[in-house]
């Protein structure tokens, strides 16, 4: 999760510094090693406390949308391509396109796309303009969940599904006041929306005409996670604010509109599922799309 905010300041004339010798350097390169494995054991901590207190079924393959995935980000929502691929929705910041995002449990989920750009971005000072920050994962066929691409994970908040027409929302759909739901870093929160506002920070090389301030505490790791508006798939998870760090996040439709996708409102999100194998298993796998969208 990227922090909005005033630019830092101007870092002080250069000194001379004394060298490192090589223990010291070894005592430091292994302090750090500690701190980033106690960081990944916080963050599974989190995930294994909450689902230890869920309610709802974890199903094989499980539905990832909404959860966290093991390359230090979350996921948004079920979608499918033109070209009939089943893709899960992420933040545009935290994977490379062409790299491999993996599940919490280490399995294998699918191929990062790039994130979503404007054609030319003008802004000043900016070297990428978009409405939303968002890419997403090219689902690899195990690991499509056939039969609940229309959910979402909200962990002890339990499965929120995607009515048959639903859209995402956009900006104008989202006013002040408007309750809002996440579980970002698989940790469950509430709250609401307590302003919006355009993103044209000089200390970022982002711009997004709009962006949404809510009265949740954003983590590291909350990126890319899907915002429920009054139970409506609203947006992802981009940025934090102030010394409370709340949570920022970027209009939904807009992503889907750059990136091409259709938002999963179906159980098999309009595509002809994969006939069953011998053993009577689902494989997954790009299929075409069964019906237009609504």
């Amino acid at each position: 999760m990227e922090s909005g905010g005033d630019p830092q300041q101007a870092a002080s004339p250069a000194r001379v510094r004394p060298r490192l010798g090589p223990r010291r350097l070894v005592f430091i390169v292994l302090v750090g090693v500690l701190v980033a494995l106690l960081v990944y054991l916080g963050r599974v901590g989190v995930v294994w406390f909450t689902e230890t207190h869920r309610t709802t079924p974890v199903y094989d393959p499980p539905v990832l949308a909404g959860q966290y995935s093991r390359n230090g980000c979350s996921t948004g929502v079920y979608a499918r391509t033109a070209g009939g691929a089943v893709v899960l929705t992420a933040t545009g910041h935290c994977l490379r396109a062409g790299s491999t995002a993996s599940a919490i449990d280490g399995r294998e989920l699918g191929i990062a796309s790039g994130p979503t750009n404007w054609p030319t971005c003008d802004r000043p000072g900016k070297n990428r303009c978009t409405a939303s920050d968002m890419a997403y994962i090219t689902v690899i066929p195990s690991m499509i969940p056939w039969g609940r691409l229309d959910q979402i994970d909200m962990g002890v908040g339990g499965y929120h599904t995607v009515n048959p027409g639903l859209r995402a929302l956009t900006c104008a759909d989202v006013h002040v006041g408007d309750a809002v739901a996440f579980n970002g870093n698989g940790l469950y929160r509430t709250g609401q929306v307590v302003a919006q506002e355009v993103y044209d920070f000089p200390g970022d090389g982002v711009y997004f005409p709009c962006i949404v301030l809510t009265d949740i505490s954003g983590m590291i790791g909350d990126s890319g996670g899907v915002v429920l508006v009054n139970g409506v798939p609203g947006g992802v998870a981009a940025r934090v604010f102030g010394d409370q760090s709340a949570l920022g996040f970027t209009p939904l439709a807009g992503g889907l509109t750059e990136l091409g996708l259709t938002m999963c409102d179906t159980p098999d999100c309009g595509l002809t599922r994969p006939a069953a194998n011998e053993n009577g298993a689902q494989p997954g796998g790009r299929a075409t799309p069964s019906a237009p969208s609504p």
